[in-house]
């Protein structure tokens, strides 16, 4: 299992200028299989996609609009065009066309003459294709209906009449995107693949879901997708199941949803589980699940007219509807005058409960859509304001000592009127008052005084890096440029006028530079904020019995239920409990799996995919270099070895690598030198990372310092580099307490949120050394060093500061370093001699000999308490201990587990948002995790049947060819150049050759039900010698120890 957190000088807030973790309502619900990367707190490189949030946070997505564009540098390519004829044959009309410079694509706007649907069609060479069906659906009541509606339609269709054909896809399909999103105001349905009959799949298989769902005439799908009253035996409680149930108990264990929830409430209506009918259901989809309420997108290098003959079969088949002028969105009229809301949330009895308050200001900024300029200009705003750890308004709060750190900031564009908002956690009763005059009296400073010429520069050239750069991560940039353009769209806007800035970026740079940045930004802090009405304030106090009482609220409710009922209705109850349960459990038949689209094993590639390395070295130090094409710009990884680090400091490393970012030196303030990163660069990293190395008993333990800038400037990047590893001084106290305090309260926020993270990490601690240096830097041991670190910060800061140059000087050396870098061939051989120099400043050795890394937590069953209303449950054993020796089939078989076993029994029949399994290959760990779940022992249960479950298993050739493409489509997943680069970078770091990764692509390939079987014995020994990790209520594990005698060990960690 590969590790790492990060400390960043690029931190970007929700400025509209960056690309995002995208979050959703998604209907992929679970954190997603792959645990390779678990953050730690102090992670603020936005580094993929999330695909869990939920309705209530939907205004705090801030989903950029100008995010993720390359600026075109050449003439207008020429793409297949629809011609006015062909058009008007399949039943459209084109309404305008354009070439969108921004993002090299000729974009069109077709409408359908039949229902109205508008299509936007944008072609291009992007392998990686999108499509995107969106539908207002503004919800009248609070019964949670458009969410619900979400996660149902996508069980069973007209054409594909079986239990989930999403999941069916998600086992068998090579997408690069597939899932759902739910916002406040509409419902989007998206997917991607770089396949084309794939792609075609999945959009058969998504606008079959959307416009024919088998779930408006079955109930069945409402009681398990959303709630229901579930009863096994009528002498038993009755109890309340349901995967939005579960979901939303989930969401709203966290204190800072809880705040983003009533932040919103004056405007969006919040999601309350009272009885909702099939009749609600069925009037809700007819009325906006319809073609004339629709706007659809697609994105690629695919034929644009193909594009037109799907949608064709589809449209054709409805009339006009008057769907689309009953879901208009009615703007929330401006407050004439601020309010102010106190409301309580769940809190743990540890620490000083007085010194737990939150406290945010929230800022609705206009009645009307605002022009693009302005936005523009907002998002700039947003940058300088908050954008950095040098950004002033965020420097000031966190330097207050008023509060430890900030909650969910800066400005939101996604919805119809934009917002502001800014707060923070960790505050005392006290401050609560203060915090708030500071936020006021910041926000007038800067209107009268302005931001200093260098942090605009910054910002200005963060900015236009990061639109030149197009860099979504692993989110597809059709989908982002799809969210961008539908956020105007979906008001029946200009939907190409989201992906144009540079005319309004040229104009706003021009108004700076004549007016001044003062001319430009005080107006619109005054405009907007200060002399803005519409100002909501809300103080969060915590309240430790908040949690047991909403528990008892919910158990009287149900008793309530019961007792109103008859000894008949009991056995009624009973018996629908068990119909449920066994539809649920009980497989589709093969002739309704046969009709979703797959592709064959003839359509796989049987070669992985090779990134270009040539491996040298300059100076002894080995250099790899990856021939890319990156649009000009230069991404480089500097590693260190951690081997001669000694025990006691390694807790401290995630507090060294951000020191090393947000610390300044002799010469240069850290908000200087963080100015000059961004004035020079694209922004540089710094963080650890372990991993198991198969067939060593030594883990790999690196430091990475990972940065990028245009190919012009590498020399600078370099230096920089140089100057934050060996200039950067440990003298400032105070902003390491802000560290300190900061990533103590994210770690807690983790253990209420990704639990299942901790849990993971807690047994992988258990089980190998490397897990174990993981869990010392961003697990519950972490938590733990972290609050005794609080006084030791107080009492002995030379100490702690000569430990942190201790680290430096066994980190920093030639010897054991690599180098890494990802450019065109020309940029490469360029910067060679910025790399020489480089070099060249390192010490040759480290100080200190070799440390032998051989820690563990000692083997046993833990559970964690929080006051949380779901739980988290982990299993997890070392296979590699039964003489088990890895075959490729590995990953097939694990991803059937997660998609077949897991999936019906833990989500779809447990009630829980997620519960999937995760095999790391380097070290032989087999883990078992849910995700917001309302069980515990019975889960576990569900994990000890896994081996009995492949024993009894009888999969047919085309199920197991299924699996077989999931695990590759899983195994290529869709790479941009940046990660092209760093994955071959990991590949070196763990001894996994290009040999290797072929002998395994065969293994995946030749799968046979007979390796199912044979895992079965490999995979027992979780059941038999595993270690089960649960993070959970007192309550629940009070249960699971009086069921099952002191089973687990508890720990109180909140």
């Amino acid at each position: 299992m590969l590790r790492t957190v990060s400390c960043s000088t690029s931190l970007t807030s929700s400025s509209p200028f960056f690309p995002r973790s995208y979050s959703s309502t998604g209907a992929l619900r679970g954190p997603g299989r792959n645990l390779r990367r678990i953050s730690s707190p102090s992670s603020t490189g936005r580094r993929g996609l999330r695909v869990l949030s939920d309705a209530g946070r939907s205004l705090n997505r801030k989903l950029s609009r100008l995010s993720v564009r390359a600026v075109a540098t050449q003439p207008a390519p020429s793409y297949p065009d629809v011609g006015k004829d062909e058009a008007e044959k399949l039943g459209f009309e084109k309404v305008s066309e354009e070439f969108i410079s921004e993002c090299k694509s000729k974009a069109t706007l077709f409408k359908h003459k039949k229902t109205g649907c508008e299509v936007m069609s944008v072609s291009n060479e992007d392998e990686n294709k999108v499509f995107g069906i969106v539908l207002r659906t503004p919800p009248k009541d609070s019964t949670g209906i458009p969410h619900i509606l979400e996660h149902s339609v996508l069980c069973g269709s007209r054409k594909y009449p079986l239990k989930e054909p999403f999941v069916e896809l998600l086992k068998g399909s090579l997408h690069t995107f597939l899932n759902a999103f739910t916002y406040p105001d509409r419902t989007c349905y998206p997917v991607a693949s770089t396949n084309t009959k794939d792609f075609y799949n999945l959009v058969d298989v998504y606008l079959d879901a959307v416009f024919f769902p088998k779930c408006v005439d079955d109930v069945h799908t409402f009681q398990q997708e959303g709630w229901h009253y579930e009863l096994n035996d009528p002498s038993e409680d009755i109890s309340y199941k349901g995967v939005v149930f579960n979901e939303m108990k989930g969401v709203y264990s966290q204190p800072d949803n809880i705040l983003g929830r009533i932040a919103q409430q004056a405007n969006i209506p919040m999601l309350k589980f009272i009885p909702i009918t099939l009749v609600i259901n069925e009037d809700f989809h007819r009325k906006y699940y319809h073609p004339s309420n629709a706007r659809i997108w697609f994105y690629g290098d695919d034929d644009p007219v193909q594009r037109l003959r799907i949608l064709s079969e589809y449209l054709d088949m409805f009339e006009a509807s008057p769907s689309r002028d009953g879901s208009k969105i009615v703007p929330q009229k401006l407050f004439s005058e601020p309010i102010r809301i106190v409301e309580k949330y769940p809190a743990g009895r540890d620490g000083d409960l007085k010194k737990k308050n939150m406290v945010y200001i929230n800022w609705l900024l206009s009645e009307k859509p605002l022009d693009l300029e302005t936005q523009l200009a907002l998002g700039f705003l947003d940058h300088l304001m908050l954008g950095t750890p040098a950004s002033p308004l965020r420097k000031l709060l966190l330097e207050s000592g008023l509060g430890e750190a900030l909650v969910s900031s800066g400005m939101s564009d996604e919805l119809l009127q934009p917002q502001f908002s800014v707060g923070m956690k960790g505050v005392s009763e006290d401050n609560v008052q203060k915090v708030e005059e500071l936020i006021m009296s910041t926000l007038k400073k800067l209107a009268e005084e302005g931001f200093d010429s260098d942090a605009v520069e910054a910002s200005m050239n963060t900015i236009e890096f990061s639109l030149r750069e197009n860099n979504t991560g692993s989110f597809p940039r059709g989908l982002s440029l799809m969210l961008q353009s539908i956020a105007k769209w979906i008001y029946d806007m200009d939907p190409f006028e989201p992906l144009k800035y540079t005319e309004p970026l040229k104009a706003l740079k021009a108004r700076i530079a004549e007016e001044g940045s003062k001319a430009v930004f005080s107006p619109l802090i005054e405009q907007f904020i200060l002399n803005n009405s519409h100002r909501v304030t809300i103080e969060m106090q915590p309240d430790p019995e908040k949690a047991s009482q909403e528990e008892a609220e919910e158990k009287s409710i149900l008793e309530k239920v019961k007792a109103g009922m008859t000894e008949e209705d009991l056995a009624e109850l009973a018996r629908a409990t068990e119909e449920l349960r066994l539809k649920q459990e009980t497989p589709d038949p093969p002739e309704a799996l046969r009709c979703v689209p797959s592709l064959n094993l003839s359509d796989i590639p049987k070669e992985p995919t090779y990134v270009p390395t040539e491996v040298g070295d300059i100076n002894g130090v080995k250099v790899l270099k990856h021939d890319l094409f990156t649009n000009d710009i230069v991404y480089a990884e500097v590693v260190f070895d951690m081997s001669s680090l000694k025990h006691e400091l390694l807790p401290l490393v995630p507090l060294f690598c951000q020191s090393l970012v947000e610390m300044g030196t002799k010469d240069l303030t850290f908000v200087q030198l963080n100015q000059l990163i961004g004035r020079k660069t694209g922004g540089i990293s710094v963080y650890p990372l372990t991993s198991s190395v198969s067939g060593k008993d030594e883990p790999c333990s690196k430091i990475i310092v990972r940065g990028k800038s245009m190919a012009g400037r590498a020399e600078d990047l370099f230096n920089l580099m140089n100057c934050l590893l060996q200039e950067v001084q440990f003298t400032d106290q105070q902003r390491f307490k802000q560290f300190q305090s900061s990533f103590l309260i994210s770690m807690q926020n983790r253990l209420r949120g990704s639990g299942h993270g901790v849990a993971a990490a807690r047994m992988d601690a258990m089980l190998n050394v490397a897990g174990w240096m993981s869990e010392q830097m961003g697990g519950l041991s972490y938590l733990e060093f972290l609050r005794t670190l609080e006084k030791k910060v107080n009492e002995d800061w030379e100490g702690i500061s000569s430990s942190l140059e201790e680290i430096r000087r066994s980190l920093l050396a030639r010897n054991g370093c690599i180098v890494n870098m990802t450019a065109d061939g020309k940029s490469l051989t360029n910067i060679e001699k910025s790399v020489e120099k480089f070099l060249n400043l390192l010490p040759e050795t480290p100080s200190g000999g070799l440390v032998t890394w051989d820690g563990r937590l000692p083997l046993r069953n833990e559970a964690i308490v929080i006051p949380t209303q779901v739980n988290y449950v982990g299993k997890a054993g070392n296979i590699y201990s039964t003489g088990y020796e890895l075959d490729g089939s590995a990953y097939v078989i694990s991803k059937h587990i997660s998609t077949t076993w897991l999936w019906d029994r833990v989500r779809v029949s447990g009630g829980a948002y997620g519960g999937f399994c995760d095999f790391d290959s380097h070290s032989g760990v087999f883990s078992f995790l849910s995700y917001r779940d309302p069980n515990l022992l019975k889960t576990l249960d569900i994990y000890d049947g896994t081996g009995d479950f492949l024993r009894g298993l009888d999969v047919d050739q085309e199920t197991l060819t299924k699996a077989i493409i999931g695990t590759i489509g899983d195994v290529d997943s869709y790479q941009l150049p940046d990660a092209k680069g760093y994955s071959s970078l990991m590949r070196h770091l763990l001894g996994v050759t290009d040999e290797e990764r072929q002998r395994r692509r065969e293994e995946i390939l030749t799968t046979s039900l007979k390796d199912f079987k044979d895992f079965a014995e490999a995979i027992d020994v979780v059941r038999d010698k595993g270690v089960a990790v649960a993070v959970a209520s007192a309550e629940d594990i009070d249960v699971a120890n009086n069921a099952r005698s002191n089973f687990f060990e508890v720990k109180k960690a909140l």
